[in-house]
């Protein structure tokens, strides 16, 4: 099993996205790449400088990175700053964030053939994973718990894989 972390806005709709998809085995909402201090929601909210990410725990015999990449650019802005859909703040900032260098050259393939798509520079940090502080259990698989739940991934998306 390999893991990935990536940040592409609210983490209630990126956790969804990912859970259809076969090979990924599990997915947990929480916080990275900021201050090496255990936030809440609510220091996030206030800009503690952590990332609104998806821990994405993946079978690469069945899924590979470069799939995976392929659907986070699918609901992402990956020209938008500190923003996706109506979210705004650093904490809803994109970012993939690795576990072994090895993942680097699928993540760079991947992002180069996004930025010559697009013609200009991403706006999605890769680096490597500094921390990672799992949200607290009401943000674990919200949507499921609440389907009426705010999504800036349209609802369409949460059903591709079928």
């Amino acid at each position: 099993m390999k893991e990935i972390y990536l940040a592409g806005g609210c983490f209630w709709g990126v956790q969804k996205f990912f859970d259809q998809f076969e090979g990924i085995t599990e997915t947990e909402t929480g916080y990275a790449n900021g201050p090496d201090v255990k936030p809440s929601y609510r220091d996030v909210c206030d800009s503690s400088g952590h990332a609104e990410t998806v821990r994405i725990v993946y079978d690469e015999k069945s899924i590979s990175l470069r799939s995976i990449l392929d659907y986070y650019f699918m609901i992402i802005d990956p020209l938008s700053v500190n923003k996706q859909g109506n979210d705004c703040g650093i904490q809803y900032r994109t970012g993939i964030f690795y576990t072994d260098t090895e993942q680097l050259s699928d993540i760079e393939a991947v992002c180069c053939a996004v930025e010559k798509e697009l013609g200009r520079k991403i706006a999605v940090e890769v680096e490597p994973i500094k921390n990672f502080f799992p949200a607290e259990d009401y943000h674990q698989k919200y949507l499921d718990k609440n389907p009426g739940g705010y999504c800036h991934i349209p609802a369409k998306m949460m059903s591709i894989a079928k």
